[in-house]
């Protein structure tokens, strides 16, 4: 798999063309930092999108001293996270009530899902080389296939810099044995830029069981490549390749039936251990002055999930994903009287999924191929619209059709925005759920069919005071069909589970707010809120039970300020998670049980002591909060950090 990632890129062939006005198909022709390269086939302008999205820059980044993606998606409207006791412990990202696996997660429009479970496990992804975080709220399956049920996360690294070169390292080290070292060099010349980046991070931990005193660690050390070059004016080739290696500690809970600790996170000696690899090469090809625009890419990615106790490997897992993809797109202008300009957009692509657990002689794979159509239009500098339909034939399962349509009312003369969007999404049965994982405890089910949603959202952006106050409101209603969900049966003295898919609908509906204002000068503040009704509907067809591990009311705020020349930096942030409910198996029979709700305060100050170096640190927890993520693992107290940056 890994020679295949390499070397399959090269056959990859993309001819692209620039797009026309409002340059709608290419998105290298515009500054990033002004556009969704996810929201759709084609690039848009962040105003003109009707979806509802959140951009995490690089400097917010930085400025919040966020050292995980997931800690940086505990801000933004919609999202839940839930990490299982310390870094390095699975974590996972739930939207809008939805499913863990209902959010599609890329990485330079890389899908890096697992094969085995459909989704992303966010314990080790480190910001170092991320250069921005783009999110998308709602289903977006007609965009990305499977798994795009309730929203996208790409993540986008880091790219070179043309004619010349710059260099960034930073060292921090904190409290629970944390330290952490990294390095970005980025350069170029007039056709070419490339980046490299290496980040070690290393933490002692703590212990996540309340038995014994064992402290869980965790390593994280990545490594990403970035490459760009103009082989022609109007050739482009592109690639990226990372590599994730990290192993962390945790306790496992008791299953042993019979157990006086049946249920109970114990203090065990176990270690997940990940290598993740993932690629991507393509090539992008403009002609006819920008109206055509041609692409082809050839992507994969490969992770091993290793499981440790006392030493010896109890299971492990490998799963692949090879993509291959083409589109063409051809810009114009018409409707002369509404000022119209238009993108049609056509496309194929390909997809092979395998996996291959430890106790079996052999794997199973999967393909799909997909036809994906779009359209973009923006009328009168004003409303734009943007549609899609995909269908997707799948050879082990029903074949799918999903569409999406979103829209954008930009009312200049009282700087409001209005937006909404529906769509379809649709989720396909894991390879655990097909073929089962360890036979005498989880049997899979052969005949499980895809699970399918519709939502919509629509909200008004308001800004005021020329800007320096923005505000954004959503609502969000979206509901689930044919969930695949676990029953379990006593046999021979022990329980047997297998999936299966429910009847009747799970339904999420909800409010999202974000909102930013600059009160002074050099005062600055974000918040947002989302209340989530999420309920699932029990098998038996009786009242229906609220969905695990979504709080109904969440939140967060961040007030900074700069000072001395915008040289020194201070902060505070509070998180606000609410009450959630979790289950509970230390019982005969499993039971759900309410989290209570916890509020986490940060803290942290930055000052550059010239152009080139910069100290800062940052205190988690500042009020050493008692909380729980998961029922029965500990969370971390209050940490502190110090670093230095320098530039070269």
């Amino acid at each position: 798999m890994y020679k295949t990632i390499a070397t399959a890129g090269a056959v990859a062939l993309a001819l692209t063309a620039p797009a026309t006005a409002q340059q709608i198909a290419d998105p290298e022709t515009i500054e990033l930092d002004t556009i969704l390269v996810t929201a759709g086939l084609t690039p848009v302008d962040k105003e003109k999108s009707g979806r509802a999205f959140t951009v995490i820059t690089a400097q917010e980044l930085q400025d919040q001293q966020i050292r995980y993606v997931a800690d940086a998606l505990r801000t933004v409207p919609g999202f839940a996270v839930s990490r299982t006791g310390s870094y390095g412990g699975q974590t996972q990202v739930r939207v809008r009530g939805a499913e863990s696996n209902h959010l599609l997660v890329m990485i330079d429009g890389v899908e890096v899902s697992e094969t085995a479970t459909g989704e992303y496990d966010f314990s080790g992804l480190l910001t170092d080389d991320v250069d921005r975080i783009e999110v998308l709220r709602g289903p977006q399956s007609a965009f990305w296939g499977s798994n795009a049920t309730a929203g996208v996360v790409n993540i986008i690294t880091k790219s070179g810099i043309r004619n010349g070169f710059e260099g960034t390292a930073r060292t921090e080290a904190g409290s629970d044995g944390s330290s952490l070292a990294s390095l970005l060099m980025r350069g170029g010349g007039e056709r070419y830029d490339i980046a490299l980046s290496a980040a070690l991070r290393n933490t002692g931990g703590f212990n996540v069981s309340d038995y014994g005193s064992e402290d869980d660690g965790d390593r994280n050390a990545s490594l990403n490549g970035k490459l760009n070059i103009d082989l022609t004016d109007a050739l482009r080739l592109n690639g990226t390749l990372r590599y994730v290696n990290r192993r962390g500690e945790t306790d496992a809970q008791d299953f042993t039936y019979g157990s006086p600790t049946y249920g109970e996170v114990l203090d065990t000696d176990d270690v997940t251990a990940m290598e993740e690899l993932s690629g991507t090469l393509g090539l992008t090809h403009t002609s006819a002055d920008g109206a055509w625009t041609q692409k082809a890419r050839f992507s994969g990615s490969d992770a091993t999930r290793t499981n440790e106790e006392d030493g010896a490997e109890t299971s492990s897992t490998r799963g692949s994903r090879l993509t291959a993809r083409y589109q063409a797109t051809y810009a114009f202008d018409a409707l002369a009287s509404l000022d119209g300009h238009h993108g049609l957009t056509g496309g194929y692509e390909w997809e092979r999924e395998t996996f291959r657990p430890s106790h079996l002689d052999h794997g199973f794979s999967r393909d799909a191929h997909s036809l994906v159509a779009e359209y973009r239009g923006e009328f009168l500098d004003r409303f734009y619209l943007n549609g899609a339909v995909r269908h997707d034939f799948n050879d082990r399962f029903a074949d799918a059709t999903t569409y999406t349509v979103a829209g954008a009312w930009k009312l200049h003369e009282t700087d409001t925005r209005l937006h909404a969007s529906l769509g379809t999404g649709v989720t396909n049965p894991t390879f655990y759920e097909q073929y089962g994982y360890t036979p005498s405890a989880f049997i899979g089910n052969a005949d499980l069919k895809p699970e399918e949603s519709f939502g919509w959202d629509a909200g008004v952006e308001q800004r005021f005071l020329d800007g320096r106050f923005v505000v954004d409101v959503t609502y969000f209603n979206q509901n689930l069909t044919n969930e695949i969900t676990t029953v379990y049966e006593l046999v021979g003295g022990s329980y047997v589970s297998t999936p299966i898919n429910r009847e009747g609908e799970s339904l999420r509906q909800g409010i999202e707010v974000s909102a930013t204002a600059r009160l002074l000068q050099h005062l600055t503040l974000q918040a947002s809120y989302t209340y989530t009704d999420a309920s699932e509907q029990t098998q038996a067809g009786g009242d229906r039970l609220e969905e695990l591990r979504r709080p109904r009311h969440a939140g967060s705020l961040n007030l900074a300020y700069t000072f001395l020349d915008d040289r020194a930096r201070v902060f505070g942030e509070a998180i606000f998670n609410g009450t959630t409910v979790d289950t509970d198996y230390t019982a005969a029979i499993s039971r759900r049980v309410d989290l209570d709700g916890y509020t986490l305060v940060n803290a942290g100050a930055r000052y550059a002591i010239n152009d080139r170096f910069e100290v800062y640190g940052r205190i988690d927890n500042l009020f050493d909060a008692d909380y729980e993520e998961v029922y029965g693992y500990n969370t971390q107290g209050r940490v502190g950090y110090v670093g230095l940056k320098g530039r070269f």
